[in-house]
């Protein structure tokens, strides 16, 4: 749980340049782990070593009556980058997927400026769509 908790707070500094609170982070990573509805965390290890990171988590289409799995908190480990490990996880996810007759695709949102994770989720058969994403906090 604390790799978990670790790899977030180097995503959020990496790709959005956000300083976020480990304790914060901690206590989501828990409650997730806690309760499957939200969401599901799958890692890659070396050696007995958490290395990478991918969760699942889930939207309801009623559009297509099934299930996106949406892929978050995609993360990978820098000495371990651009040896397949997010494939590996990826691949791994998209079989699951493919297992159940309810899920109807896979979607994530990148930063728009992360070229290198465009090309990796270009390499593995992700089409760009013409969908933006709006947010407006309703907490800090």
């Amino acid at each position: 749980m604390d790799v978990i908790a670790q790899f977030n707070l180097h995503l959020a500094k990496e790709t959005e340049h956000l300083d976020l609170e480990l304790a914060r982070v901690r206590v989501g990573v828990e409650a997730l782990l806690r309760d499957p509805s939200k969401g599901l965390y799958f890692v890659a290890e070396n050696a007995g070593r958490v290395i990478g990171q991918l969760l699942v988590t889930h939207e309801w289409s009623d559009w297509r009556n099934g299930d996106f799995w949406w892929l978050q908190s995609v993360y990978v480990q820098r000495d371990f980058r651009r040896h397949g490990v997010f494939k590996a996880l990826f691949e791994f996810v998209l079989a699951k997927a493919a297992g159940q007759p309810d899920v109807c695709g896979l979607r994530l949102y990148m930063d728009a400026d992360n070229d290198k994770a465009r090309e990796a989720y270009e390499r593995l058969g992700m089409k760009e769509t013409n969908y933006r994403v709006f947010e407006r906090p309703v907490r800090r």
